[in-house]
């Protein structure tokens, strides 16, 4: 049961789509013509928020959308819902807080700053959720977002600042801010924050993305933790894309471990026999390595390639997660999933309904995945120009900027700073809304 295919007929959801589209209106541009060191040259070490970047470099969904692609595999909060054991949820939890980032491979464009204001919503009937997100702040720039389960089976809720810095040859995104999963029907909370996130050769050669870190999910209920080692693809690319670790209680005794990659699928094997493969693992790359003799070169930016495309399988492991492959024509459409592919839809039933800050009516966006480049350029420029100048206006007048569907406080779990839904959105009601487009 994978995200993104095509639902077919049926009444008409609450936001109008019936049948999703399968492709994007215009295929991508060429960036070859376009030198993006002669803009970052000047940056090295800066956060790149503050950096007008020209619109070729974009992919054409803001980054509110982006952010919705969190939800592709939705299936497997339902299917954690659905144990009655708190370790095979937590499975699920953790397969569904990897395949979050699984979208994010080889999507080098770089999707459009949210505008202070800015809403999005997405509502799938086939998938089981709804969700709002709003950009909260724009100095640093905050996305909060809120989804919850069409059963009332869950919420899921949290507020990102992806905090990025250029080194020369990669930009890093850190994505701070903690993400939150409620199951209800278990009266569960999970929480967790994403893996940095690492684009390559943004001076020459082909772009390549790499995630790297921990992350550790937090059963609040039972204690019980899930600690992820994203893996730097290291010096000959052997852990390119790995993700490994392991759930343990609160005495920190291992009940499973988990082994995968973050761009293909999850396993989930019992620990003793996951630490007996990798220490035999070690032993024959050691032995190899002694063979070879391998001369250590300088680190190198070029994409790695790894030893074998797929996850070496454990026998003895369960399959937890498995990526959808991408539509044939993904590498023309910014190399999109047929869930992103689908985020910036609208048709007239829709518009009605939605209010005038969804960006799906943002101008610059939709010039751009229509083909019209130039058009893109001149929107964007105005929109950001808009967008200062209300800035001025506000600061001449003393008037603080007004979130309408989040508000901040501690999060309910962890005690960190949050942005937490406000309600009300769904009722429709949209009044005295920010003229931002």
């Amino acid at each position: 049961m994978s995200a993104g295919q095509d639902c077919g007929g049926g009444d008409a959801l609450s936001n109008g789509i019936k049948k999703h589209r399968t492709s994007l209106p215009s295929p991508m541009f060429s960036r070859n013509d376009f030198s993006i060191w002669s803009i970052l040259r000047k940056c090295i070490g800066m956060e790149l928020s503050k950096i007008t970047m020209p619109v070729i470099f974009n992919e054409p969904l803001s980054f509110l959308q982006r952010l919705t692609e969190y939800m592709e595999h939705t299936y497997l909060i339902h299917k954690a819902s659905s144990f009655s054991d708190s370790v095979e949820r937590m499975q699920c939890v953790a397969a569904f807080a990897v395949s979050a980032v699984a979208s994010q491979w080889e999507r080098t464009g770089k999707p459009f700053n949210p505008l202070l204001g800015e809403t999005y919503e997405l509502v799938r009937d086939d998938l089981g959720f709804r969700l709002i997100s709003e950009q909260v702040s724009h100095h640093p720039p905050i996305s909060a977002f809120h989804a919850e389960g069409l059963n009332n089976d869950f919420i899921f809720h949290g507020s990102i600042y992806p905090k990025l810095k250029f080194w020369g040859k990669s930009v890093e995104a850190e994505p701070k801010g903690t993400i939150t999963l409620e199951l209800l029907e278990h009266s569960e909370a999970y929480t967790w924050t994403n893996p940095t996130c690492c684009v390559h050769n943004i001076i020459v050669g082909k772009l390549w993305i790499e995630q790297y870190g921990n992350v550790e999910i937090t059963n609040h209920k039972t204690g019980d933790k899930c600690v992820l080692n994203f893996k730097p693809c290291g010096l000959f690319g052997k852990e390119l894309h790995k993700v490994e670790g392991y759930i343990q209680d609160k005495s920190k005794k291992k009940l499973c471990a988990l082994y995968g990659k973050w761009t293909e699928c999850l396993y989930s094997v019992d620990p003793a026999t996951f630490d007996a493969y990798k220490k035999n693992d070690k032993k024959n790359t050691e032995e190899k390595k002694n063979s070879k003799q391998m001369s250590s070169s300088e680190e190198s930016d070029e994409m790695p390639m790894p030893d074998s495309e797929s996850v070496s399988v454990i026998p003895g492991s369960a399959l937890l997660w498995r990526i959808a492959p991408r539509p044939p024509n993904s590498a023309q459409m910014y190399n999109f999933t047929s869930f992103a592919m689908v985020l910036n839809e609208v048709d007239k039933d829709m518009e009605s309904v939605i209010p005038k800050t969804d960006c799906r009516l943002r101008p610059d966006i939709r010039a751009m995945e229509n083909g019209e480049i130039d058009q893109a350029s001149e929107e964007k420029k105005r929109l950001e120009e808009k967008q200062r100048a209300a800035r001025k206006n506000r600061s001449k007048s003393e008037e603080d900027w007004k979130t309408r569907w989040f508000h901040q406080g501690p999060n309910p779990y962890n005690g960190a700073q949050d942005w937490l839904y406000s309600g009300s959105y769904w009722d429709r009601n949209y009044f005295n809304l920010p003229d931002i487009y």
